[in-house]
């Protein structure tokens, strides 16, 4: 496939070539494969092959490439995050909530807390707490807008915020 697919461009970025988020599942997906696998040709970073791992749903590969670059990078936050990250994907998300908050209270006040808020807030909604969500995706937004960051993430935890809230709003 060459270009995105049909429908996908307003899609917010995941951070990756060829990967965006599904505004409804608020999961990455691979929207241009020749584009991802292009970028991980070129990728050094372990972390980017774990992503891709994930993003495809292959938690035991991604977790056995994580242990080894882990063991290389123990401090590494992208790799911190990912071992949470694996035990989404392996369907354990209140598991990974219980990670992402205490990787939070390690990165509270730094700019990796907004990040970490959006991982709670997507492992929360992914477990079914969409209230938990809600909180956490305006929390991340908010610490977004406050530092002036990045268009891409700003986006990215709005359309989480306001899917979250529309799931909500249809649960009431």
């Amino acid at each position: 496939m060459q270009g995105d697919l049909a429908g996908t461009s307003d899609w917010p970025e995941a951070g990756f070539p060829g990967v965006r988020i599904n505004p409804l599942s608020l999961l990455p997906e691979i929207v241009n494969e020749d584009a991802c696998r292009a970028a991980l040709a070129l990728s050094a970073d372990p972390a980017d092959n774990i992503f891709v791992l994930l993003v495809e749903g292959h938690a035991a590969e991604a977790a056995e490439l994580l242990a080894e670059a882990r063991f290389k990078d123990p401090e590494s936050f992208r790799l911190r995050a990912f071992e949470a990250e694996v035990l989404r994907v392996s369907h354990r998300a209140d598991r990974a909530v219980e990670l992402f908050k205490q990787l939070l209270s390690e990165v509270q006040g730094t700019d990796y807390e907004a990040v970490t808020l959006h991982y709670i807030g997507k492992a929360q909604y992914a477990a079914g707490h969409i209230a938990a969500a809600v909180e956490a995706f305006a929390r991340a937004l908010d610490l977004r807008v406050a530092q002036s960051a990045d268009a891409a993430q700003i986006y990215s935890s709005t359309v989480a915020l306001q899917r979250a809230r529309e799931v909500m709003d249809l649960a009431c």
